[in-house]
C-alpha cells in the first residue's frame, strides 16, 4: 500500500474550540467583511491593497509586517483597504522546496502537519488581534479552509488549481470574496469558467458530508501572468489586457464583475521592483477608461520587511522571503502611499 496513515488530525471544529477566535474579535471580523465585500459589489469606491510576504513563514516577522500595515491603514484609510497577505500554503511547480507553515511551521525541521495546522491558525489569529486586519490566504488545499474560515476576508485560487473541479465547488459554498487566477497558460477562458462554476450552486462531498452550496457571486479574476511554451513569462496587466477582460465579462451574465491584478508572478518575471512600475501602469489604466477602473478593485503585491528573498539555512535574515522575492518595507510604504494618491 502507497499511503501511510500517519495519525488522525483534530476536525476544524475541534481545533476552532482549542484555538477560539473572542466575541470582540468576530465583530471585528464582520465589519472587515462588509467593508472588503462592498468594493466588490461597488457600494464602496475604495481601492483594495492585498500585500505581504509570498509565504508566511515566521509568526514574529510576519505580525511585525502586519502591525507595520496596519499604521499604514490608519494614514490611508479614506482610499485605501489594506488586507495582509498571509500565505501559509506554498504550491510547487515540482513537489520539490518549502511548502508553506501548514507542513513545516519550521522551515528548517520535517514536515508536521498537525503542528503547522495549529501554527497557522494561530498566526492569522494573532495577527487580527493585534492589527484588526484581517487577512487573505490561497486556498491550495480546499479541505483546509475549514480551519481558518472565521479568520480570512479573502482567499485567492492559484494558477495550478484555477481548472480544478474541487476548489471551484468549494469556492461556490465561501461568503467572502474569491479570486480566481488565469491558470500559468494564460487561457482567460479557463479562469473565466471557474468564475462561472464558482458563482453557480453545486451539490458534492466535503469532509465526509454531502454539502449543497448556493453559489459565491463575490467570486472574480486575478490576472497573474502567464508563461510560454518556451518558458518566458508573459504580462497581462496592459491596458488592452484588462479591455480584453472587461470584453469577456460584457459577454457573460455574471454578477459584481471584478479584477485584481497580481503585480509579482510572471507580471514582473519575479523581478520584484518591477512591482512599482506595474501597478503605477494599472493604476494610469483606471484613470483613462472608467470602465476599466469599475472593473479593477485592487492590486496584490509580495512584499516582506526586508527586499529580496535568501534560501532556507543558518545565515537567515529576519523578515527576508524563504520564497520569491519580495519588495522591502521601505518601497512597499512609498507604494501605498502612491497608490492613494492615484486612486
Amino acid at each position: 500500500m502507497s499511503f501511510k496513515f500517519v495519525k488522525q488530525l483534530p476536525t476544524p471544529d475541534e481545533v476552532k474550540e482549542q484555538i477560539p477566535v473572542s466575541e470582540k474579535l468576530k465583530k471585528v471580523k464582520a465589519a472587515r467583511d462588509i467593508m472588503i465585500q462592498d468594493i466588490f459589489t461597488g457600494k464602496s469606491d475604495k481601492f483594495l491593497v492585498i500585500v505581504g510576504p509570498c509565504s508566511a513563514d515566521n509568526e514574529e516577522s510576519v505580525c511585525e509586517y502586519t502591525n507595520r500595515l496596519a499604521r499604514l491603514q490608519e494614514k490611508v484609510e479614506e482610499r485605501l483597504v489594506l488586507v495582509p497577505r498571509i500565505y501559509t500554503n506554498k504550491p510547487r511547480t515540482t513537489g520539490e522546496g518549502y511548502k508553506g507553515m501548514l507542513h513545516q511551521p519550521d522551515p528548517e525541521a520535517k514536515p508536521d502537519v498537525l503542528a503547522g495546522i495549529l501554527a497557522i491558525r494561530n498566526m492569522h489569529l494573532r495577527s487580527l488581534a493585534e492589527t484588526g486586519l484581517s487577512s487573505a490566504d490561497e486556498m491550495l488545499y480546499p479541505d483546509n479552509w475549514h480551519y481558518l474560515s472565521d479568520l480570512l476576508s479573502y482567499v485567492a485560487i492559484g494558477a495550478r488549481s484555477v481548472e480544478n473541479q474541487e476548489h471551484r465547488l468549494m469556492v461556490s459554498g465561501l461568503e467572502i470574496p474569491a479570486g480566481m487566477k488565469n491558470p500559468t497558460s494564460g487561457d482567460f477562458s479557463v479562469m473565466m469558467n471557474s468564475v462561472i462554476a464558482a458563482q453557480a450552486g453545486h451539490d458534492f462531498i466535503s469532509r465526509g458530508w454531502e454539502v449543497a452550496t448556493t453559489g459565491n457571486p463575490l467570486t472574480h479574476t486575478i490576472l497573474r501572468g502567464a508563461v510560454s511554451k518556451h518558458g518566458n513569462t508573459i504580462p497581462n496587466y496592459h491596458y488592452e489586457d484588462l479591455q480584453r477582460l472587461l470584453d469577456m465579462y460584457n459577454e457573460k451574465n455574471l454578477a459584481n464583475p471584478a479584477a485584481i491584478i497580481d503585480a509579482n508572478h510572471s507580471n514582473s518575471g519575479k523581478k520584484y521592483k518591477e512591482q512599482i512600475r506595474i501597478v503605477k501602469e494599472v493604476l494610469h489604466s483606471r484613470l483613462v477608461s472608467p470602465d476599466i477602473r469599475n472593473l479593477v478593485k485592487g492590486v496584490m503585491i509580495e512584499s516582506y520587511l526586508v527586499e529580496g528573498n535568501q534560501k532556507i539555512g543558518p545565515n537567515h535574515i529576519y523578515g527576508k522571503s524563504i520564497t520569491d522575492p519580495c519588495l522591502g518595507w521601505e518601497d512597499t510604504e512609498k507604494l501605498i502611499y502612491t497608490i492613494a494618491e492615484l486612486c
